[in-house]
């Protein structure tokens, strides 16, 4: 069985669009046409760009090779071009590759992945998701209000859900870390006290920030927001200097989760060697893949962290988070869109099954999910932005500072 055409769907997300303005799935066929389903989650290019990149690499890389030999295709690339060092674009997108490889073996096999990589461990799990407006919220004043983030909190417990994140402390900017403002940190911490009131001790908080501050004022944010138990204070500061997440962790009594712009276990083991990360977040479709993620998972558990496994992409990244979940020993829990997402589960045919707050680790073979074609190809991207953008304006000392989350209301 050897690895022979690749098929790419760029999928635009119809509003108000969760999980990115557009997914990258890959599809690997064999020679002997078992076929695989990937998502690559890269977007510092454009979805063109990122199409010759997939292509490049598939070709240079794994044309022709059994889909069982991962070590081999994932040394290959890691080493690219005299590299041997971690690669956001290339790694981002051997992972979605990687995934269809995985995808192939479970179907060939007719096993889940998660039998492959050593068995069942968690047969239920446990989920979270952002806190998304309600339909009768104004979703541009939503992301600044607190009381409707309650109302969103108390309608997600209803549910089942156990753990909530929420992100108040924007903006993100191109400028790096900044020191945040009073507004923001008095915002921040009125959204933690008005979430707990409505939410008691039923649910976990999970304070969001990607990566807006400096060492300082993660710091002096994360003390304020001490009083409210979070679960974890997360990428407080950018990732660029991974041995500053150590000075946070030591100063501030929230456990530090990072890790959705990481790729690789070189990243991920210098970040636990220096104590600066409790829980860890990789995204599957950029992390290095199935396999690399589970070395990170063993790395992590070696350092008593646990893995959170990131989303903010397609369901295809999401299947492949839930077989990983599935068979790590120590899992926290995985992020969902709500309760899977309504154009997530239209995409896959509803075969991830969400329910009271967990997901139940599919048997069916491979990922566990039935992939739609048709609809994919319905919804291609035509636009020219990429998959998230941060501001170019820095942090307003003197006023609010507007943030519209992670996918602003579109006219089309």
């Amino acid at each position: 069985m050897l690895l022979k055409d690749l098929e790419i769907f760029v999928v635009g997300t119809p509003p108000p669009g969760w999980g990115g303005r557009y997914w990258i799935f890959v599809k690997l066929i064999t020679d002997n046409g078992v076929v695989g389903y990937g998502e690559v989650y890269a977007s510092s290019i454009g979805p063109d760009a990122m199409r010759s990149v997939i292509e490049d690499v598939f070709n240079r890389h794994m044309l022709g090779e059994n889909p069982e030999n991962i070590e081999l295709m994932f040394r290959r690339v890691y080493s690219s071009g005299f590299t041997q060092r971690p690669d956001l674009t290339v790694m981002g997108a051997f992972s979605g590759l990687e995934i269809a490889c995985w995808d192939i073996l479970g179907k060939a096999h007719e096993r889940p992945v998660y039998a492959l990589l050593g068995g069942l461990m968690n047969e239920r799990i446990r989920s979270y998701t952002y806190l998304y407006p309600l339909p009768h919220h104004n979703i541009n004043d939503f992301w600044l209000s607190p009381e409707m983030a309650a109302e969103s909190a108390v309608e997600m417990v209803k549910l089942g859900f156990t753990a909530l994140k929420f992100d108040p402390a924007g903006p993100y900017t191109i400028r790096g870390g900044h020191h945040p403002s009073m507004y923001d940190i008095e915002k921040s911490v009125e959204f933690c006290r008005a979430i707990r009131d409505a939410v008691g001790t039923k649910a976990d908080l999970l304070f969001g920030t990607h990566g807006q501050f400096n060492t300082a004022g993660a710091i002096r944010l994360g003390r304020r927001l001490e009083a409210f138990d979070p679960l974890w204070f997360e990428e407080p500061i950018p990732p660029d200097n991974l041995l500053e997440f150590e000075n946070v962790a030591k100063q501030v009594r929230i456990p530090i989760a990072t890790g959705e712009r990481m790729t690789t276990k070189a990243e991920f083991s210098t970040i636990l060697r220096t104590g600066g990360a409790a829980i860890l977040q990789p995204a599957l479709g950029r992390s290095g893949g199935i396999l690399e993620t589970k070395k990170i998972a063993a790395i992590g558990e070696a350092y008593n962290a646990q893995i959170a496994p990131h989303l903010y992409a397609g369901p295809v990244e999401w299947a492949a988070n839930i077989q990983l979940a599935a068979n790590i020993p120590n899992l926290l829990l995985v992020e969902t869109i709500l309760t899977g997402g309504e154009f997530h589960l239209k995409l896959i045919k509803n075969s991830i099954k969400w329910e009271d707050g967990f997901i139940k680790a599919p048997s069916a073979p491979g990922l566990g999910i039935e992939f739609d074609e048709k609809i994919a190809l319905s919804h291609p991207y035509k636009g020219n932005r990429l998959h998230l953008e941060m501001a170019e304006q820095g942090c307003d000392y003197q006023k609010d500072n507007k943030f519209l989350g992670g996918a602003p209301p579109r006219k089309v």
